[in-house]
């Protein structure tokens, strides 16, 4: 699988020793969720429940990386069917930025597992709300089996604070031949401690052909098209957006509806099977980012050609994914939650 790059080209520091490693948290240490598979991802679909799979951390002082399973991945075994993970709680360790995501499934001896069986992951911070869909908490970093990689945006990061829950959602399935009996998610994230050198605030924008609906949709046979709308509470700008779609896309297309302009159109890449290879990226950080302003009503439109011929359930989803930086940072940054006043789910 090729590993597409979003956004930006990471700028690695130079001349700085790597901390010295600290030991992984025990598992214990991580809450679980007492549901599975009920947020806007997952559509309120139900499943078995992948038993034992843990999420751990460690932590080398500038990147933490997460590691999600075992996964027990039958051949030919689809999403439907597949037992999956329970949504587990990260808390995050630290006050200060999150800079990037780097994905990876990996199997116990440490050899590369094919993206194709990672259906989706998605991370939701508990403390804050979207601030395009105020119904739905934070989706901070998403990945399918395309793995996308975040890359980091020089000056520029995601702001949290110690405690933070984020909840990790997890779903796979495995069109494959090859059965993978333990295979691992990784997601590494490099941060920015909050006593270094500050830098300005990002807030993931994810523009949904469902609106604030749930974010999987039933495929239809053949080509199809489905577009949402969500209309914009703030001004700012877009330094760049990528797409999530699954396996039979054609493309995502973002516009400006009100200013009847369009912002991007990210054409997918299918392998012969159909299969999603890989979504691209158009970037807008170069001429200081696209303008956007409080009102305008923003549309996706999601295309698709299922050339199985019949129905796919929960088969599709048209996701625009991007980093908005807001006019008023404060009026964003004011939508948090304090920690105590998360409900439980």
């Amino acid at each position: 699988m090729k590993i597409v790059r979003v956004l930006w080209i990471s700028v690695l520091a130079t001349g700085v020793a790597a901390a010295q490693e600290k030991p992984a948290a025990k598992p214990h240490d991580m809450e679980h969720m007492q549901h599975s598979h009920d947020g806007f991802m997952q559509g309120g679909m139900h499943h078995a429940v992948a038993k034992g799979v843990l999420l751990q951390q460690s932590d080398d002082g500038q990147t933490i990386t997460l590691r999600i399973g075992p996964l027990n991945l039958p051949a030919h075994t689809s999403h439907m069917k597949m037992p999956q993970p329970a949504d587990l709680i990260w808390k995050i360790p630290i006050s200060g930025w999150l800079l990037a995501y780097h994905p990876k499934l990996v199997d116990a001896g440490g050899n590369t597992v094919p993206g194709i069986v990672l259906h989706h992951v998605a991370f939701w911070n508990e403390n804050r709300p979207d601030f395009l869909c105020a119904n739905k908490e934070e989706h901070i970093f998403g990945a399918g089996g395309e793995l996308t990689d975040w890359a980091e945006m020089p000056g520029f990061g995601y702001r949290v604070e110690q405690g933070d829950k984020i909840r990790v959602e997890t779903m796979v399935h495995n069109p494959t031949d090859t059965a993978y009996p333990q295979a691992y998610l990784e997601v590494a994230i490099p941060y920015r401690d909050a006593n270094g050198t500050p830098v300005k605030n990002v807030y993931p924008a994810w523009m949904d052909v469902t609106a604030c609906g749930n974010s999987g949709y039933d495929l239809p046979a053949w080509e199809s098209e489905k577009s949402g709308e969500v209309r914009l509470k703030y001004s700012g700008v877009l330094l760049g957006v990528g797409g999530h779609m699954h396996d039979y896309a054609k493309r995502i297309v973002l516009e400006d509806a009100t200013q009847k302009a369009t912002v991007a159109t990210l054409d997918a890449k299918v392998d012969e099977q159909g299969h999603l290879v890989g979504m691209p990226v158009k970037t807008f950080y170069e001429e200081g980012g696209y303008k956007l302003a409080a009102g305008d009503e923003l549309k996706m439109t999601a295309s698709y050609d299922n050339t199985t011929g019949k129905v796919l359930r929960d088969g599709a989803m048209g996701i625009v994914v991007g980093y908005f930086v807001p006019a008023d940072d404060a009026a964003v940054a004011g939508l948090r939650r304090k920690a105590q006043a998360v409900a439980k789910r």
